[in-house]
Parts: C-alpha cells; structure tokens; sequence
C-alpha cells in the first residue's frame, strides 16, 4: 500500500481484519514509507481483504493498492510485524 499508511494503526487495525476474515500473514511497514501485506486464504475472503485495504482504517490514505497471487506456505495466525 502506499499513501498514508504509517503511523495511523494500518498494520494493526490490517491483522485485525484478516484475522476477522479467517487469514493468515502479515502486514509490516517498508523503509519507503509503504506496507507490505500477506494474506493467506480462502479466494473470497482474500479479495474481501484487499478490498479493505483500498480504504484502510480512519485516519489512513491510500493511493494504491497491488494485489497479485504468490505461492505461500506454512503460514498460521496473522502478525503485524
């Protein structure tokens, strides 16, 4: 993500969500200012995460959004690192 997303609880109020739509990974920020996400899932609650993560929680102001597939493993429970 990239935008306002350090310093308004992104990554926590990101684990929150995941963890409410039954994911697993991680949300942690980038030296340049962005946030990396993770998720782990079922298809429909991926999506459902990376729509969230269009709007972000209060406070946060995003202005992209790349959501593209990888090949994860042995991913359990959901860090905000």
């Amino acid at each position: 993500m990239s935008g306002k997303v350090q310093g308004v609880f992104f990554r926590r109020a990101t684990r929150q969500q995941a963890l409410s739509l039954g994911l697993a990974g991680w949300a942690r920020n980038l030296p340049d200012g962005r946030v990396e996400v993770v998720a782990s899932g079922e298809e429909v609650q991926v999506q459902a995460l990376c729509d969230w993560l269009r709007v972000g929680p209060p406070h946060a102001r995003v202005t992209e959004v790349v959501c593209e597939p990888a090949e994860i493993e042995n991913l359990s429970g959901f860090e905000a690192l």
